[in-house]
């Protein structure tokens, strides 16, 4: 077993999360997993503490509805782009490297909020031990490019990158090649600085290039240009939707909902809510995708963004 052999921390958490990205995810797995994650954190904080790097780096606790690490070229604008659409205040700089850590923040998309974590550029000399591992536990990625410098050969050099880390994106399904397991990402791709292309022809080629394989869009961070549109991309391409809870003879908590994959169950949002629920669950009755407000909705009831549960044990 890899895993037996592996000598240092780091090549321990690389074994384990090949283990994570082949083992089937359904219920009979979910024990096995949660464990090898346990596993995983602890041999990072022993590896953080090996290396002397600062904990915050690959360490930084997932917040809010999902976590999504910006990546990209130097002086792409990926800091200027979190500190316009998040809480974080990252150096901004005109010259490359300003980023040499990584830095979360939060972005507000209506009533939830999504962490972003600025990442240091994707260059050989500015890859640190803990990014792969950073960016495979992500729940997806936001790839940024300079549209006013050849954002066509900025996207193969990206891809290279990632894939020297095991990360693929634009396709499908955990890969082996030469016996390496890539793993597949949900990404964004976003073409910033669009203020520097006037005619809006390196856009167009990227568009041309990638828009039937992944989520394109253009902004401009500099001029506060395509973020509010950016921030719907993101969510989007999340594929999540956002289910909101109500007591029996209350009016419905409008600001604070649970978030699920789309697809999930009432069933799926009972456990959400507490652990116990979804076994306890008597009926629930559901406002929103029902025939009628109010109705009462069987357990595998397929849930819609905007949903309102009751739940009744």
């Amino acid at each position: 077993m890899r895993f037996r052999s592996a000598k240092s921390p780091m090549a321990k958490i690389a074994a384990l999360e090949e283990m994570l990205a082949i083992m089937p995810k359904h219920k009979g797995t979910d024990h096995l997993r949660a464990e090898l994650r346990s596993r995983i954190a602890k041999l990072s904080q022993l590896a953080a503490k090996k290396s002397g790097a600062q904990r915050a780096s690959m360490l930084i606790d997932r917040e809010g509805a999902a976590q999504l690490a910006v990546v990209g070229l130097p002086n792409s604008g990926k800091s200027q782009l979190l500190a316009r659409i998040t809480n974080a205040s990252p150096t901004v700089a005109e010259y490359p490297f300003t980023t040499t850590s990584a830095t979360p923040g939060m972005m507000p998309f209506k009533d939830i909020k999504i962490q972003l974590i600025d990442t240091p550029p994707l260059v050989p000399q500015a890859i640190q031990w803990w990014l792969p591992s950073m960016l495979r536990r992500a729940d997806a990625l936001l790839v940024i490019v300079d549209l006013g410098n050849e954002p066509l050969s900025q996207m193969v050099a990206i891809r290279e990158q990632l894939k020297k880390m095991r990360i693929a994106i634009g396709e499908t399904g955990a890969q082996e090649e030469a016996e390496v397991v890539l793993w597949p990402k949900k990404v964004l791709i976003i073409g910033n600085k669009r203020d520097l292309d006037r005619d809006g022809q390196n856009y167009q080629a990227l568009m041309d290039s990638y828009q039937e394989q992944l989520p394109v869009t253009a902004i401009s961070a500099k001029e506060g240009h395509g973020l509010e549109e950016l921030k719907l991309k993101i969510y989007q391409m999340l594929d999540i939707i956002r289910v909101y809870t109500k007591t029996p003879g209350q009016k419905p908590d409008l600001t604070d909902p649970v978030v699920l994959k789309r697809g999930s169950t009432l069933d799926d949002a009972a456990a959400s809510v507490h652990k116990d629920f979804a076994a306890k669950l008597k009926y629930a009755r559901i406002w929103g995708s029902g025939k009628h407000d109010g109705v009462m909705a069987k357990r595998d009831h397929v849930l819609e963004d905007g949903d309102i549960i009751e739940l009744h044990l």
